[in-house]
């Protein structure tokens, strides 16, 4: 009798356990199951953000003024032609959320989609103000649109920063990427972004565009710098990365002394090795100079278009670490130098007749010189551009295009006299 109660117990203790047991193993699957749900209904969110798919109404409501709308609203115009009727521009087509009373200087830069993952690096080492002017063709002009959308969507602090502006044939015209899965399948966060980029990159090698179209490099340029609300602008091209603390550095100088209203600011220009780390500060850049790992930029292509910045003279000039952003000497333009520079945003507009390889930049540098402004060379401040530039990495109608520009600066220089009949300048 008392084995048999002692049975009993233990079927009892046995009993509780499985139930128990069992019990855990209900809540896990309840609690796999809801979690999944939750995965599910943050994935429907995603899409209905990106796609406008129908949603709860919170999320509608929320949409009435979110970027989705912004950007519909920004399409919707159908952009403006440019002066020549050739290109449609959509200005803002993405505007960042940045406060317009606080800046001061605004980088202004423009690409293909192609080399828009330097963005990234770009961003990271600004962290102020920008301004961005994408050319886009073809099947391009959607991929392109979609892309910048999922940037500001994904990535707070390109939202924060940079406005973007889309150009695109005149014929072509850009539209909101409904249900463009195929594009935004798995951009699930910035860097899911980048790498889609970073996988999209080197589509062209340089100028060479399918269908033979013609880079607008020069409007692309005016695009961007129209896109900045700041006092000063710095234009330099997507794969180019300035030195850090510029932006704090020039805003401390031009607050000790106002800038002359016919003065423009010079950066150095330099190139680096591949495998190198971008150089932040002068110290630095000097020292990869002195082993040959930076070399002055275009000095194997053209070293005419940047001899005259005076590259021994910069290096040379004496520079510790406290030292504030100055000028450090001033020079005259001289053909064929097409400098880097910090102007004002009264500064002459680029010549937009100029587009592909060959005098785009120069033509611009000839009319400031012309118009009367003075290059200042700052003393610290600098540029770099990822890679040694060499003969032979351009596109086979790199020759071309430049002959056809070189008549081009011609007739644009016979135009100048018009222009500025005051001027004894001459280019």
């Amino acid at each position: 009798m008392h084995l048999c109660k002692k049975c009993s117990a233990f079927r009892v203790v046995l009993i509780a356990l499985l139930l128990v047991a069992l019990l855990q193993l209900l809540y896990l699957s309840f609690l796999s199951k809801f979690q999944n749900n939750q995965t599910i209904k943050q994935q429907r969110y995603r899409y209905s953000e990106v796609f406008g798919v129908s949603g709860p109404r919170n999320i509608e409501h929320h949409e009435k003024n979110s970027r989705k709308e912004r950007l519909r609203y920004s399409l919707s115009t159908g952009g403006i032609f440019d002066n020549n009727g050739q290109y449609r521009v959509y200005k803002n087509l993405i505007k960042s959320d940045q406060n317009p009373a606080s800046k001061v200087l605004t980088l202004a830069t423009h690409t293909t989609i192609n080399n828009l993952h330097h963005l990234e690096a770009l961003v990271e080492r600004w962290q102020n103000p920008l301004s961005v002017a994408i050319f886009a063709h073809g099947q391009d002009v959607k991929f392109a649109t979609a892309l910048v959308y999922a940037l500001s969507l994904l990535c707070p602090h390109i939202q924060s920063l940079v406005d973007f502006h889309l150009v695109c044939l005149s014929g072509e015209m850009a539209s909101f990427p409904e249900q463009d899965h195929q594009t935004f399948a798995g951009l699930d966060d910035c860097a899911a972004v980048f790498s889609r980029l970073d996988s999209y990159r080197d589509k062209y090698k340089n100028y060479a565009i399918s269908g033979n179209i013609s880079y607008p490099n020069n409007l692309l340029r005016n695009v961007a710098r129209g896109g900045a609300e700041s006092s000063y602008v710095l234009v330099i091209d997507m794969d180019m990365m300035p030195s850090a603390d510029l932006h704090r550095d020039f805003l401390a100088m031009v607050l000790r002394h106002e800038p002359a209203p016919d003065q423009v600011f010079v950066l150095p220009a330099f190139e680096i090795r591949h495998a190198r780390k971008m150089p932040a500060t002068k110290a630095e850049l000097v020292q990869l100079y002195q082993v040959g790992e930076v070399r002055p930029f275009y000095e194997e292509l053209c070293p005419r278009c940047q001899g005259p910045t005076n590259y021994s003279r910069w290096i040379n000039g004496h520079v510790r670490g406290n030292d504030a952003l100055e000028v450090a000497y001033t020079l005259t333009w001289t053909v064929p130098w097409e400098p880097f520079y910090i102007g004002s945003r009264g500064v002459p507009l680029y010549d937009e007749g100029f587009k592909q390889y060959g005098f785009n930049r120069i033509s611009q540098a000839c009319e400031l010189h012309v118009a009367g402004y003075r290059f200042s060379v700052l003393s610290s401040a600098f540029l770099v551009h990822r890679g040694f530039k060499i003969q032979g990495e351009f596109h086979a109608r790199k020759e071309e295009e430049n002959k056809r520009n070189r008549l081009l600066f011609r007739s644009f220089k016979e135009a100048l006299k018009s222009k500025y009949p005051s001027s004894s300048r001459r280019c």
